[in-house]
């Protein structure tokens, strides 16, 4: 009997030891909301983390971990992806990406037209304002060169970048408002080829802006094959927001059909007063377009108020060859007079007239010139007042005295317009803005809240407050929608084998804080923020680790 006992014992234990070994998680959050980020219905869970990976979720009370997060009450998600950020060169001054991952941004898509790469000496020259502005040097040329630095500095979140159309353009074509020769667009299409082969995710377009806005359609078609050859997309700020708002989806819908890769609208608006109502319109043709075989989504930030350039409201051809032409123009007296009466028109094509917002709606955020910081956080309106001067004279001297380097907010939209965008199955989020910090050098200006505020503002105001649309249904427009969109393998989901980026939030008291008057504020809600398995977020402060890894396209050849 003793013998039997003996070999029943080590049968035992050798099939004990034939089992697989249960890892010991290096985080283990427990007692969760699961929210996966699929769209299916929350579930209580827990997460268990190992390296850079998730490895399991589900119920895992009992398992060790080397750090354990009760997350009772609280909701457990994947980390958030902003559709269009602008933190490409802000990475390099300050890695730390606080006003992203605060409100639970782990992944940032940038590149708006104009991206980071290719560089030439012309189009450095360009940058050389923000380099001497934060002591910088650029020491690149094309993406490969810029992922390698980037990788350097070692940020707290993931960085993906598609090729600017209008970076292209200024690296051959420079600023001049002319077609490319045949050689030209030639040479062109191949810088796109060889960006998509060193990572970049698409073609990116910003038609408003010039160069962008000199570019015709047949060019972009041509560019938008070159990076369809690589499996990209075209993501593009159309070409008029405002008053031909659906001529320029069209425009849009022509190229991904002609070009045979997806189409991303880069936020979504109908802009001007005077459009005001039309987002049921523009959804609608939207529909149709994915119901007829485009592949066309959106992404769109929570605000009724959109922010770039003060100059952006200037004729694109007045930039024409560069911002020293564009100041000697308006300093002319008779071109001057002539960009006064378009501005103030409502042709075709001017959504960026003074009429889509009146002076009072013009709020300056950001100026270089030191004798002009004093307007920061005023409405145009304001200074014309207090200088006595037609307002789009006064528009035009801030932009002669600042070199066009003035930052505005433009209050053009309407609230139920931005809601009805947002409620689009096909829509996902975006801040459109640059990272920015409470501290240290990227403190400054008064910048468009949506960069402090816009993701936690989506789930506090909107989800919990406003049951515009479901948590469940949110955080799919947060995560999975934007990674299978942009072709990111591994993110945007809770799931065993996925790299977690991974975010503890409480749905009770998420919301934004920053405003237009005192922007600089960083969410609350957000409690802890993990990127590649590693705390860069908890409890209100940076956690310390640079875990960000830079996002390949699917072009990408190592």
């Amino acid at each position: 009997m003793r013998s039997r006992a003996v070999a029943v014992l080590l049968l035992g234990l050798l099939i004990a030891s034939c089992q697989p070994s249960r890892p010991v998680f290096d985080t283990l959050i427990l007692n969760g909301k699961i929210v996966d980020g699929s769209g299916n219905p929350w579930f209580y869970g827990d997460v268990g983390i190992v390296g850079d990976k998730i490895v399991e979720v589900g119920k895992l009370s009992g398992r060790e971990g080397k750090r354990v997060i009760d997350a009772k009450g609280k909701i457990v998600c994947p980390g958030f992806i902003d559709m269009l950020g602008q933190s490409e060169m802000a990475l390099l001054v300050d890695p730390r990406g606080m006003s992203k991952i605060s409100q639970g941004i782990t992944t940032e898509i940038t590149g708006e037209g104009e991206s980071v790469a290719p560089l030439n000496d012309r189009t450095l020259e360009t940058l050389r304002p923000w380099m001497e502005k934060y002591h910088k040097t650029i020491d690149w040329r094309d993406f490969e060169g810029y992922f390698r630095r980037l990788e350097q500095t070692r940020p707290a979140l993931n960085l993906g970048s598609y090729v600017g159309a209008a970076q292209v353009r200024e690296v051959v074509v420079g600023m001049d408002d002319r077609a490319p020769t045949e050689d030209e667009l030639d040479q062109m299409q191949d810088l796109v080829r060889t960006a998509m082969r060193q990572g970049a995710l698409g073609l990116s377009t910003a038609l408003i802006y010039a160069p962008g806005t000199y570019a015709k359609t047949s060019e972009l078609i041509a560019l938008a094959k070159a990076a369809s050859t690589y499996g990209g997309i075209y993501a593009t700020h159309i070409r008029d927001e405002g008053n031909n708002v659906v001529g320029a989806l069209f425009e849009a819908t022509d190229i991904s059909r002609e070009a045979n890769l997806p189409v991303e609208v880069w936020h979504l608006k109908v802009a001007g007063k005077q459009n005001w109502g039309r987002m049921a319109e523009v959804v609608n043709m939207i529909h149709d377009q994915r119901n007829g075989g485009i592949d066309i989504t959106a992404n769109i930030y929570p605000y009724p108020a959109s922010a770039t350039d003060l100059s952006s409201r200037i004729p694109s051809w007045v930039h024409d060859g560069g911002t020293a032409k564009l100041i000697d123009r308006l300093k002319d007296p008779a071109t001057r007079q002539k960009v006064k009466s378009e501005i103030l028109g409502e042709g075709p094509g001017m959504d960026n007239s003074m009429a889509s917002t009146g002076p009072e709606g013009i709020l300056i955020s950001s100026v270089s010139n030191p004798e002009l910081k004093q307007y920061e956080g005023k409405r145009l309106s304001e200074i014309a007042r207090s200088w006595n001067k037609d307002a789009v004279d006064m528009m035009i001297d801030l932009v002669i005295a600042d070199s066009a380097r003035t930052g505005a907010v433009f209050f053009s939209m309407s609230e139920q317009d931005v809601r009805m965008a947002m409620a689009q199955p096909w829509v996902s989020f975006c801040t459109d803005a640059a990272e920015r910090a409470t501290d240290g050098p990227l403190f400054q200006g008064k910048p468009h809240p949506r960069a402090y505020g816009s993701f936690p503002r989506i789930l506090g105001k909107y989800v919990r407050d406003a049951k515009l649309i479901s948590v469940e249904e949110a955080i799919r427009k947060m995560t999975s929608l934007p990674a299978t969109r942009t072709g990111l393998t591994g993110r945007g989901l809770l799931k065993a084998g996925f790299f977690a980026d991974v975010v503890v939030y409480d749905p009770s008291t998420v919301n934004d804080k920053a405003t237009f008057e005192d922007p600089h504020q960083y969410s609350v809600g957000i409690e802890h923020v993990f990127v590649n398995g590693l705390p860069v977020w908890e409890e209100g402060a940076f956690a310390g680790n640079y875990p960000g890894k830079v996002l390949y396209g699917p072009g990408y050849v190592r």
